[in-house]
């Protein structure tokens, strides 16, 4: 048995073949950028999309040298709460807007005013915020009123993937979960919800549990990516849920934090809760009966893609990033007394605010960019620090902190995880934990396993961890001064924000 795992992620695509034994025989990948016309907002073309996923998808089967045929079912994951507007003929309406794209902020402020917190966390367990899906489509309805008018279908990004694998349309319940519409306690659409936002019922397709079978590779797909026509495929899960599974992560007790574009620290839980206020997402989880609170920051490993950008632009694409580890690493922990505020796209956990922006903070003639590499890297780790934070609040305590993503490659990162998340992490078997997690959902689609449950046990391994070291006291210390940063900062964050034209 092979199966193949899919993710769609914000810079690029990633395709991995895996064995029956659980073992990565192949990566590919393929490249797609997202777009910003103006601060502040994010989209992309879906046609990208596919174009990167056929080409991840020819890689990875070239690497392993396996017969199509061998290809016993495919996963889906991929960058969640983007916004897919289709037409009555499953046309693309618009760029698809992104996750971190913050217009909607005004059309999120009007709705919890309107409605009041109480009953969106009633309806859905969730605040309304920009990154979701359901104030996107407000926003076209108040800006974008003749392509609004011809909605027929909304999707998710990695469930447009799937739409032109098999021609079928659907989601599963944890991308459903981030759309702002989405009954998380009852795995179900807020019938009650969409009402008050008039947004039809019919637009949104049928959530099912994610190890769902859900259709076949088409014909017509098969001729372009290269996999055996009636190929199952499964329902997938929203990125975080399947980097979850890839680390694991079923059971409560555990937690996993993800160093990609992004920066999320979630736990699994066996009953359903929401965050007090809604200050962490409460989704459903990629396997039945279970759900995650979740904690996102939206500029994760991005802040450092920046870094290399914006300040490193010398530096060559393929080997940046162990340059800018070896600047950083060459700097004491604090790095002499300056901090990174990692907002460069606004803030989600813990502050809710699109208005909030990315600064250096202690800057003087001492520091050079060694000391900016430091204190990104901290600066980004305070603010999962920050998140993990909130996870203990509510009562998810993990003993150990299971890393994923691109970052984790960096040892240096790894360390910063354990001192200022005050608890030992580890590593799995294999970083590429979204796309392992896909392809865990396949093989239980493919009737593998019996349970998602089971194919984690069989599947995934742990490294031995990584505890705090002799810096984590003093880096602790300076979470306390981090902290006092961004309500110091807010009004003047505020009113950048109102000056934009």
């Amino acid at each position: 048995m092979a199966v193949l795992g899919i993710d769609l992620g914000t810079s690029a695509t990633k395709a991995l073949v895996v064995d029956a034994a659980g073992t990565v025989c192949a990566v590919g990948h393929g490249d797609h950028r997202p777009l910003v016309p103006r601060a502040g907002w994010s989209e992309q073309d879906p046609e990208d999309w596919w174009r990167s996923t056929l080409q991840a998808v020819a890689a990875a089967l070239a690497e392993a040298r396996c017969d199509p045929g061998a290809i016993d079912a495919v996963g889906l994951t991929g960058q969640m709460h983007g916004l897919v507007a289709l037409d009555a003929q499953g046309e693309c309406i618009r760029p698809a807007q992104l996750w971190n794209d913050g217009r909607c902020e005004p059309q999120c402020r009007a709705v919890e005013e309107h409605l009041g917190l109480a009953h969106l966390l009633a309806c859905t367990g969730n605040r309304m915020l920009p990154g979701f899906t359901a104030p996107k489509l407000l926003w076209m309805r108040e800006h974008e009123p003749e392509a609004f008018a011809r909605i027929a279908t909304v999707l998710l990004p990695k469930d447009w993937i799937r739409f032109r694998l098999t021609g079928t349309m659907g989601t599963d319940v944890s991308d459903a979960s981030g759309t702002a519409v989405f009954d998380c306690a009852q795995r179900r659409w807020s019938d009650a919800l969409l009402a008050d936002l008039q947004l039809p019922r019919s637009w949104w397709p049928e959530a099912v549990e994610s190890a769902t079978v859900v259709g076949q590779v088409s014909a017509q797909a098969s001729a372009l990516i290269g996999l055996r026509p009636g190929t199952p495929v499964v329902a997938g899960a929203g990125d975080q849920a399947a980097a979850a599974l890839g680390c694991g992560l079923v059971q409560e007790g555990s937690a996993g934090a993800v160093l990609g574009t992004s920066g999320v620290v979630a736990a699994p839980m066996q009953r359903w809760r929401s965050a007090e206020e809604g200050r962490l997402h409460a989704f459903c989880h990629a396997a039945p009966g279970t759900w995650f609170l979740m904690g996102v920051m939206l500029s994760g490993a991005g802040s450092l893609d920046w870094f290399r950008r914006a300040i490193t632009p010398d530096l060559r694409d393929d080997d940046a990033f162990e340059h800018i580890e070896a600047m950083a690493a060459g700097i004491a922990a604090g790095a002499e007394d300056l901090f990174f505020l990692p907002y460069l796209s606004g803030e989600r956990t813990p502050h809710a605010d699109a208005s909030a922006r990315g600064c250096f903070i202690g800057l003087d003639q001492r520091h050079d960019r060694r000391h900016l590499a430091r204190a990104v890297l901290e600066g980004v780790t305070h603010g999962l620090s920050d998140c993990f934070g909130l996870l203990r609040e509510a009562g998810l305590d993990p003993r150990c902190v299971h890393l994923s993503g691109g970052g984790v490659r960096s040892a240096l990162w790894r360390q910063l995880c354990a001192d200022l998340l005050g608890c030992p992490v580890a590593l799995t078997a294999t970083v590429d934990a979204t796309a392992y997690g896909a392809a865990l959902l396949a093989a239980v689609g493919a009737g593998a396993f019996a349970s998602v449950g089971d194919a984690c046990e069989a599947w995934v391994t742990v490294a031995p961890p990584l505890v705090p070291g002799p810096e984590a006291p003093r880096l602790q210390e300076r979470h306390a001064v981090y902290k006092q940063l961004y309500p110091a900062l807010q009004p003047v964050f505020a009113q950048l924000s109102s000056a934009q034209p």
